[in-house]
């Protein structure tokens, strides 16, 4: 095996090499090396919803952990990263791992572990606002999104008429001054911006209202996660589509690389879109933040 490898090595440091043969067998060295690197040691992914608000901002980008899982199980209050929970995935091994790790048109999701194996997890009503119960103890939850959700609109989408294609929803921030002409990438439609002023003015934020699948009462069974979104209503989680298998999740959201006001998939199209506005609407102060 040794011997093998030497002659490898040899091969590829042989003299004389034209740059194309040197170029091509250096990728073929080179992408394989990434690929692995990228799918069991670190990842790197975008917010693209709400539901991880105001934790995750819709514009972010974040470096996981893929390593860790392997050798530790996902603890309550980690941010986990875990393949699409509502995908048929195929009995074939290989389709298998391919839709799991290659398929692009299955993206991964990312949500807070509000239980692990063998927690007792209820969801319960309580003075109008939903709460968790974990093993018969009331869960204190500071990461809820305090907030409500509101109606904004793309304004290129408006100017077209396309107001049903053009919604997006967003929480509402408080910092952000209403229909502000120097903010242009996103615009709050009148009635939100009205509710939205009457919401300034108040001191709590907490929601009152509620749905059906706040109430849930499960046990978790080996390798059984329950996940929850920060933004509890506007979360498409564990109370929508059960509990999570172990085997899906693979990483941990450990940083915050940076944060920008953009839904771009690619923020160097943003940058070439926006070359000024794109430093305008970076958040640099939630930028490099190690998660918790």
């Amino acid at each position: 095996m040794l011997q093998t490898m030497h002659k490898i090595i040899a091969w590829y440091k042989r003299p004389n090499k034209s740059w194309l043969a040197d170029t091509l067998e250096s990728l073929l060295v080179i992408i394989p090396v990434v690929f692995l690197i990228k799918t069991y040691v670190f990842g790197l992914y975008q917010v693209p919803t709400c539901s991880m608000e105001n934790t995750m901002l819709v514009g972010e980008r974040f470096f996981a952990d893929k390593l860790t899982p392997y050798f530790k199980a996902p603890q309550r209050g980690e941010i986990i990263a875990f393949n699409c929970p509502t995908y048929k995935y195929s009995t074939n091994p290989f389709m298998n791992w391919y839709q799991r790790y290659i398929d692009l048109s299955i993206v991964s999701w990312t949500k807070r572990v509000i239980g692990v194996p063998g927690d007792h997890i209820e969801g319960k009503i309580e003075d109008g606002r939903a709460v968790i119960y974990r093993n018969g103890q009331k869960l204190d939850e500071p990461y809820v999104n305090q907030y409500p959700i509101m109606d904004i609109f793309k304004p290129e989408l408006i100017e077209n008429n396309n107001f049903g294609k053009g919604l997006v929803r967003r929480t509402f921030d408080p910092s952000m001054k209403l229909n502000d002409p120097k903010q242009p990438f996103y615009r709050i439609s009148p009635v939100a911006a009205a509710r939205a002023k009457q919401l300034v003015e108040k001191t709590v934020y907490y929601p009152t209202d509620t749905r059906p699948e706040d109430i849930f009462d499960v046990q978790l069974g080996e390798n059984e996660y329950w996940a929850m979104g920060d933004n509890r209503r506007g979360s498409y989680d564990s109370r929508d589509w059960g509990v999570l298998p172990g085997h899906y999740i693979h990483g941990k959201i450990i940083l915050r690389l940076w944060s920008s006001d953009s839904d771009e998939s690619w923020w160097i199209v943003d940058l070439i879109k926006h070359p000024i506005d794109f430093w305008s609407r970076m958040r640099w102060s939630r930028c490099l933040n190690i998660m918790k």
